[in-house]
């Protein structure tokens, strides 16, 4: 998916003549503008990559996408065009990049002219977004990608801080940011109603999808040789692919990994990169602990995930979980701590366990009971739920519904 809108060559967007705008004739030109998009980041750049892809494919429509890159660069396919702002790296987050370009931002945003734009990020991006769309003044929405009051709140309290005033100034702040969109959209129940409790109004909900045909429990087939490549043994395997940082709470499941292997033999393979990753590796060395970099080849992620035995998604603080959708569309059960969008998505699905936030002993307890039980049954159960609730197709028509209606 990475090759499907590369860089371009490096130009000067500030002073390059801008193409004529693609699709002229489309019936609904939307803008999409994010910080999370870079080469090793995950679920926002594949939602956007995914949308891209459905846009090609529907003649009514047409995308832009504004997101940083190490330099200035266009890239365009049918009905979608991708303009890479040079921004410097972000202190401890390697994988993202400032994007700060506002006269570029504005210049682009005038010449494009879209019917909607769309926000991804929550701190500078808004604020520029606006800047930029004063003269077109193009109705707004938000898409609640990140749950920053949740992340501090769990962030601070790991350090013995006091979570609820941090928590409460970031409500603040996203309630102020709120008033900028004429809608928010977010991918969960539990997160609409947390910013519906907010005062936050209108939230939509918009679940997001995966692709059915690469996440396949047919790829089981093959899962030694998956397992082998990549250097894991045989034997119960239990994976976890994301960012490696603070707020997901590796730290709980590496507590209880010792007792889950006791009783299970199970391995515990760790895919990502991120700034708590060497502070977890030293702090836990357990013998059936493995560690894999990032891995931008989908194709071989899609092989480990159904390779696994189980899907661990310990993070409290996220909005949806599309590497557990993965895992689930796979047939690859989900192990969750019971808050966030994750544990959602294993309670509508009746495909894993939850266990209770920082309660290593409920986490072995409940993996323990989940490697003793029928894991293809539960396999099947959530590859069906995946199928039936998550394809990209019908997950865009529902997007581009809610645009319509916010446009109506």
């Amino acid at each position: 998916m990475g090759e499907l809108l590369p860089p371009g060559p490096a130009i000067d967007l500030s002073r390059t003549t801008l193409a004529s705008r693609l699709r002229p004739s489309a019936e609904l030109a939307v803008l999409d503008i994010t910080k999370y998009f870079g080469d090793a980041t995950g679920g926002i750049r594949t939602y956007l990559l995914e949308k891209a892809r459905h846009v090609g494919g529907d003649p009514r429509l047409r995308q832009v996408l504004v997101v940083p890159g190490s330099e200035d660069s266009i890239s365009e396919r049918e009905g979608v065009r991708c303009y890479r702002l040079r921004g410097p790296r972000i202190p401890t987050q390697d994988a993202y990049r400032f994007l700060l370009a506002t006269r570029t931002t504005r210049r682009i945003v005038e010449h494009e002219r879209p019917d909607l734009i769309e926000v991804g990020s929550p701190f500078l991006v808004p604020w520029l977004t606006r800047r930029a769309n004063r003269s077109l003044k193009a109705p707004l929405v938000w898409f609640y990608h990140t749950n920053l009051p949740r992340i501090v709140e769990h962030s601070l309290a790991i350090g013995g801080s006091a979570p609820q005033a941090a928590s409460s100034a970031a409500w603040a702040y996203i309630r102020r940011l709120s008033r900028l969109f004429r809608a928010t959209l977010a991918a969960s129940d539990t997160v609409v109603r947390e910013l519906e409790g907010q005062g936050i109004a209108p939230v939509y909900r918009v679940g997001l999808g995966v692709d059915l045909e690469q996440f396949h429990p047919e790829h089981r087939v093959n899962a030694e040789e998956s397992r082998a490549r990549a250097g894991l043994p045989s034997g119960p395997l239990a994976m976890f692919v994301g960012r490696i940082a603070r707020e997901k709470r590796l730290d709980v499941v590496l507590q209880a990994w010792s007792a889950v292997e006791a009783r299970t033999g199970a391995t515990l393979v760790l895919v990502g990169d991120g700034p708590a990753k060497s502070s977890l590796q030293s702090r836990f060395r357990a013998c059936r602990v493995r560690w894999l970099p990032y891995l931008a080849n989908r194709e071989w992620l899609a092989d480990l995930f159904a390779a696994a035995d189980l899907y661990v998604a310990p993070g409290p603080a996220e909005t949806f979980g599309l590497s557990a959708l993965e895992a689930l569309a796979s047939g690859t059960p989900v192990l969750s701590v019971n808050q966030g969008g994750v544990a959602e998505l294993v309670t509508r699905s009746g495909a894993g366990g939850l266990y209770p936030l920082n309660d290593a002993g409920g986490l072995a307890e409940t993996a323990i009971r989940l490697f003793e039980s029928d894991r293809f049954a539960l396999g099947a159960r959530g590859r069906t739920y995946a199928a039936t609730h998550h394809s990209w197709p019908v997950v865009f028509d529902r997007i581009f519904q809610v645009y319509r209606e916010v446009l109506s």
